[in-house]
């Protein structure tokens, strides 16, 4: 098995099966003296994505006064008058 120049290798399928490792699987490299070794990330672990980021970076800031009533209410705007 050999790495392209683009840095991948092809995980073969019975490899894949035996692991366990389906598309969209999250995976992490564990490196040792001599080794690199390819496991199942374990939930809450490794890297994490954009979008739980974002959220973990907004969390707590939230300060408004407003109840949920008056923000629907701001955004329908003006109501219109029934005639």
């Amino acid at each position: 098995m050999r790495i392209t120049s683009k840095g991948q290798v092809t995980i073969p399928q019975e490899v894949r099966e035996s692991a366990g490792l389906m598309p969209g699987t999250d995976v992490e490299f564990q490196v040792g003296p001599g080794f690199v070794r390819l496991v199942k990330a374990t939930p809450g672990s490794g890297r994490r994505s954009r979008g739980r980021k974002l959220v973990e970076s907004l969390r707590g800031r939230g300060d408004f006064k407003m109840t949920t009533d008056e923000i629907v209410a701001l955004m329908r705007g003006p109501a219109a008058d029934e005639g």
